[in-house]
């Protein structure tokens, strides 16, 4: 083997431990990166159960508070009650098919 062939195969041999060295450092950030979107999932999750519990609470307020009017606004109450009749019809209607 030449001086020249020597040459070029360590040359080759310091890119090649150079591209493994790189390898490694972005499998670990990978890994790093596929646990952070987890935790951000988790957490998504977290939130979209927090809202829909809000959400579920805001309607039963505004339930509430439209019933318990004192007849200042009787026809938004009307029409509200109307909505959760329609409402039950519907789950009746889904129930008996």
């Amino acid at each position: 083997m030449t001086e020249e062939e020597k040459k070029l195969l360590s040359t080759f041999e310091a890119r090649l431990r150079h591209l493994i060295y790189l390898h490694d450092e972005l499998k670990q950030e990978n890994a790093g990166l596929r646990q952070l979107l987890e935790e951000q999932k988790e957490e998504i999750a977290k939130v979209k159960a927090s809202y829909l519990i809000l959400e579920a609470n805001y309607t039963n307020l505004k339930t509430a508070r439209t019933i318990s009017l004192n007849g200042s606004d009787v026809k938004e109450t009307k029409l509200r009650l109307s909505k959760l009749v329609r409402e039950v019809d519907k789950c009746i209607a889904l129930l008996n098919e």
